[in-house]
């Protein structure tokens, strides 16, 4: 029984350790868009409903974004440091083309999966600049106004 109870200890440590960091952020915002599972959600099936997405036409890596992005090369959730939203590492051995990758003047195209809000992808930090806006449901195949100079996202 004793040795159960050290086996269970050090599994237990050893779970601590791997956890990333961002475990301990509070939700919502830039912790959630950063250490949120929802944002890797394969993205149909993910709780976040924007998607942004490495090539044209919703192809290679993606991202999913639940909260307005201020900075995509500066999100801030809390732990004093800025951090970059990078494209989710998919594909397995294969990873798909982007993975990885920061999503700062690096996106080709996006969907909205929302029922309500308008998603908005800027040229500029601060949600300035020209946009492409993505109406509820709506998807364009290769941004007109921010392909791969897109720097901020706002819901509408």
């Amino acid at each position: 029984m004793k040795r159960a109870g050290v086996v269970f200890a050090t599994a237990a440590a050893a779970l601590l350790i791997s956890s990333p960091a961002y475990a301990d952020w509070p939700p919502g915002s830039d912790a959630d868009n950063l250490g949120n599972e929802a944002a890797c959600d394969i993205p149909y099936e993910s709780a976040f409903k924007f998607h942004i997405y490495f090539n044209s036409g919703q192809n290679g890596a993606y991202r999913n974004i639940g909260w307005a992005v201020y900075n995509f090369d500066a999100l801030r959730p809390g732990d004093g440091h800025d951090h970059p939203l990078k494209y989710c590492i998919t594909g397995g051995s294969r990873p798909l083309p982007g993975s990885g990758q920061k999503i700062k003047n690096n996106a080709a195209s996006g969907e909205n999966e929302h029922y309500k809000y308008t998603a908005r992808v800027h040229y500029n930090s601060g949600y300035k600049g020209p946009y492409d806006a993505m109406a509820p449901y709506q998807h364009i195949d290769r941004f007109r106004n921010v392909y791969n100079q897109n720097a901020s996202f706002l819901w509408a």
